[in-house]
């Protein structure tokens, strides 16, 4: 499957963006997915995961409340809607997705494809 990444640009501090992530070849929904964000100078940190068909989301303590995942496998689409952005959401986002579940969501390595990711700057 490849992933495209989109959404991301420069918000005010307390302003939205939702964030898209567009699949092809396999069907989107065969895959478990997440995303992801990495800061300057940081690793990589878990965001937030949703099942196959959205059943079961998941969500870092900083994301839960603010952060909202899902998904349209009709139109092979993961999205992330982000509310309330704080500067420290400032990152590169990426989505991931992982094909073969091992229930480990909030897990980098056991995704397998990743988007190129989609910067987004929070300006206070």
């Amino acid at each position: 499957v490849q992933l495209q990444a989109s959404g991301g640009g420069l918000v005010q501090v307390g302003g939205s963006l939702r964030l898209s992530c567009a699949a092809s070849g396999r069907p989107l929904s065969t895959y478990y997915m997440g995303w992801f964000r990495q800061a300057p100078g940081a690793e990589r940190e878990f965001v937030a995961a949703i099942s196959w068909h959205g059943d079961f989301t998941y969500y870092s303590d900083s994301a839960k409340g603010r952060f909202t995942i899902s998904r349209d496998n009709a139109e092979n689409t993961l999205y992330l809607q982000m509310t309330s952005l704080k500067a420290e959401d400032t990152a590169v986002y990426y989505c991931a997705a992982e094909y073969s579940f091992t229930g480990k969501v909030r897990s980098a390595p056991e995704y397998d494809y990743w988007g190129q990711g989609t910067l987004v700057t929070v300006s206070s």
